[in-house]
């Protein structure tokens, strides 16, 4: 029961709506630095509800020269990790898992969009993400939209405030990979399952 867990240490914790004020040092954020193996990819969260697969939150996921999450107007963090605004630092995989299980439950899917960038586009996402700073509240597909867009290769990306819609344009950029995870426990359970890799998710 991971998420429940989380919650009762303290490790995944609920930050007010709204923009996202908090400001880590330089030294914190140096030293969470994580440098992930593998090629530099760019990979989109969608959140989507299992009742009638609307869209309720988007995601993104940059690793280049290290890895970090956009997360923004999120309820998601980790007392562990430095964040700035919305630009959550040194995430490793057992954080990526952690971001995945804290939106996968009975009422809601995650959708994770991954393709593979230049170095220099990843190092650009990075850059359009750390300069957007706070989301306000019910801005997080218009601020990743808007990020992506910017990115050379990304131009297909629609600005939009719709998760679903921005899912769908990233679904169509050459080589993206998705997979579908699925929680059927109660949301303070934990228990993963992808139910489907490669290609779009039956609707």
């Amino acid at each position: 029961m991971m998420r429940k867990v989380l919650a009762l240490t303290g490790l995944v914790a609920l930050s007010a709506c709204g923009a996202d004020n908090e400001f880590a040092s330089d030294a914190a954020v140096a030293q969470a630095r994580y440098v992930a193996d593998g090629p530099s990819t760019i990979t989109l969260f969608t959140v989507l509800s299992t009742r009638n697969g609307s869209g309720a939150h988007s995601g993104l996921l940059i690793n280049g020269n290290e890895r970090v999450m956009f997360d923004p107007a999120g309820t998601w963090h980790h007392p562990q990790l430095p964040e700035r605004h919305d630009l959550h630092y040194g995430m490793n995989d057992k954080m990526v898992s952690f971001y995945i299980d804290y939106h996968a439950r009975e009422t809601f899917d995650v959708r994770e969009q991954t393709v593979v960038v230049s170095r220099e586009q990843a190092e650009i996402a990075i850059a359009r993400a750390r300069a957007y700073g706070a989301v306000p509240k019910a801005h997080c597909s218009k601020s990743v939209s808007s990020i992506l867009s910017g990115v050379p290769g990304f131009a297909s990306i629609g600005n939009t405030w719709s998760p679903k819609k921005l899912s769908d344009d990233f679904a169509a950029l050459p080589g993206s990979v998705t997979r579908v995870i699925t929680d059927d426990d109660a949301d303070d359970n934990h228990g993963v399952l992808l139910v489907q890799a490669n290609g779009e998710p039956a609707e």
